[in-house]
Order: C-alpha cells, then structure tokens, then sequence
C-alpha cells in the first residue's frame, strides 16, 4: 500500500513523533475503496526500541495520542491472543456483554487455581502442561500432587479427540 504525502505538520520530535503526514491512498484498490484524506504518524517507542508508522483517519487528536492509542490497543490484542491460547474459550455460550464477562471470569479463575496448585505443589511444568494433564486424568482418582509429580508425563498436547456433547451445556 503506498501513500502520497499532501503535506506535513510541525512535531516536536523530543514526544518520539518523527513525523505527522497529511496524504491519501495511492494505489489504485485501496484508493478506490478509502478516497478519503489520511493521517500517517512515524513514532518511536524508546520501551521497545522501535519506530512505528500509524495510519489513521482522525485529524484532532495529537500524534502523541494516537500512538498511545494504537499501543493500549496493541495491549488488548495480546490480552485476547494469551487468552485464546491459555483458557481454551473456544465458543461463547451467550451473546450478552454479561455472559460474555462471566464465560471469561470462570476461565480466568480456573487459569488462576491452576497456577496456585502449581506453585504450591512446586510442580517444574508450565501451567499450560498441568491444565493438560488435568484435562487428561480429570475422571481418574489419583491424588493430584501424584499426577503432577510422580508421573513423567514428557510432551503433553493437547488431543484432538471428538469430543462427547452434552445437551443443555
């Protein structure tokens, strides 16, 4: 995607902005399908020792607030990336702002009561590994700290088995 500089605006360059741009698309598809003026602002992050280039349509904001923007927002997108990988919600059970909050509440928890057996057991395996050996022997009757401990579990993933669904759950 190229873009066409129209024309600058000043920055004060110790805020990390090195530049705030004014311009439009200039390839044909994305021109085509956004005419509209955008604003491209090249910040440097001095946590992360990065440059970064943000393209945005919103002309009020300061450049400094729309790379703080873009960074929280980056934040959430991880947050969500851990949590899909960690807590295993795969469907949502409701549609609601409520049931949504409260299927991701219990995931937490359980991920939370999960690290506290770990740390208190002193169990030298991931939490990602004890869920899955849990989730393996959740039926069975040995001791949990016999499970986690003494058995030599090596290489545990996850199993692709179809699972048996129950209705009303």
């Amino acid at each position: 995607m190229r873009f066409k500089r129209m024309y600058s605006s000043s920055v004060d360059k110790s805020t990390g902005v090195k530049y705030d741009q004014i311009g439009k698309l200039k390839s044909y598809y994305p021109s085509r399908d956004y005419p509209e003026k955008l604003r491209r602002i090249k910040y440097y992050d001095c946590e992360t020792d990065k440059e970064l280039i943000f393209l945005t349509n919103n002309m009020e904001l300061e450049p400094t607030e729309v790379a703080y923007l873009y960074k929280k927002r980056w934040g959430v997108e991880l947050f969500f990336k851990w949590m899909k990988q960690h807590l295993k919600i795969k469907p949502f059970w409701g549609t609601t702002i409520n049931a949504v909050k409260i299927q991701m509440y219990c995931a937490i928890i359980a991920y939370c009561l999960v690290a506290i057996i770990g740390n208190r057991l002193k169990v030298d395996r991931s939490i990602y590994e004890i869920l899955q050996i849990l989730s393996i022997s959740l039926l069975d009757k040995t001791p949990v700290r016999e499970v986690l401990t003494k058995y030599d579990c090596k290489n545990v993933k996850e199993l692709n088995n179809k699972q048996l669904i129950i209705s009303g759950f």
